[in-house]
């Protein structure tokens, strides 16, 4: 990895840090990189959840670095397969990721933060699309907000470019926890540690399902969810019974994703 962007493994969980001082701004080769992370993350079948957070303690990102914008890019480059940052629009990337945000979260480092599964946020964190600003279409911001508060409050906060602060965030069940700063990557690697211990193919069928039935009605929903693989992987499988015999053993079940 570039210093840029920097990766840590620990098991079956990667960490990935944002660190370009001072803002941890994305610019074209930022971008590429990190879609280089998230397939190989993917594509990795050690590997089962993520952790991404920023360098330093102000910013978890700016989002797309304006001066690199002012001179040599534009907003329709190819930023990569997933799209800036490669959350935008992942291809097929089941396995779940957990935002650590460290602190401001604004313009394209608020979208990759809607691109993470679960959001662990530092109390002073802040949030912000100010595109409108500087006459930028925040796309992914267009798209995913909605989806996860409400349609009133995220127009407002797309078309006024204000900011949001974490007690707010909370309340539109934007984020999941808040905890103190230096308990950031702690909290995120409590969840993760969860998450790892849980049976390996649900994960992956949980955010199969969701991706797949987000605009379906609820009979269109479960017609998806039977012709999932990822479905049928978890119901043919053997954790699946180990589940059942350690219940009835009184017992840990032993995973192991087959």
């Amino acid at each position: 990895m570039s210093d840029a962007v920097k990766t840590v493994r620990d098991g079956a969980i990667l960490e990935v840090t944002l660190d370009r001082p001072k803002a941890n701004a994305i610019d074209l080769a930022t971008s590429r990189e990190l879609n280089r992370v998230w397939e190989s993350f993917r594509d990795d079948p050690d590997l089962r959840i993520a952790i991404l957070t920023g360098g330093g303690e102000k910013f978890f990102s700016a989002g797309w670095d304006l001066k690199a914008a002012a001179t040599e890019e534009d907003a329709d480059e190819d930023w990569g397969p997933g799209g800036f940052a490669g959350l935008n629009h992942p291809r097929n990337l089941n396995k779940p990721i957990i935002a650590a945000v460290n602190g401001i979260a604004c313009g394209g480092g608020m979208e990759l933060m809607l691109g993470c599964d679960i959001i662990v946020a530092a109390d002073h964190a802040r949030f912000a699309l100010p595109e409108i600003h500087v006459g930028v279409l925040p796309d992914a911001g267009s798209i995913k907000l909605r989806r996860r508060i409400p349609y009133h409050v995220a127009v407002e906060f797309l078309m006024t470019g204000r900011w949001m602060d974490t007690e707010e965030a909370r309340h539109w069940g934007l984020v999941n926890h808040v905890v103190a700063a230096d308990q950031v990557m702690a909290k995120a690697r409590e969840v993760a540690a969860l998450l790892a211990g849980g049976p390996p193919l649900l994960y992956p069928a949980i955010k199969d399902i969701l991706r797949r039935t987000e605009t379906a009605s609820e009979h269109e929903a479960f017609a998806i969810h039977d012709a999932l693989n990822s479905v049928y992987a978890v119901n043919h499988s053997d954790d699946q019974k180990e589940g059942a015999r350690a219940f009835a053993e009184k017992r840990d079940p032993v995973w192991t994703g087959r």
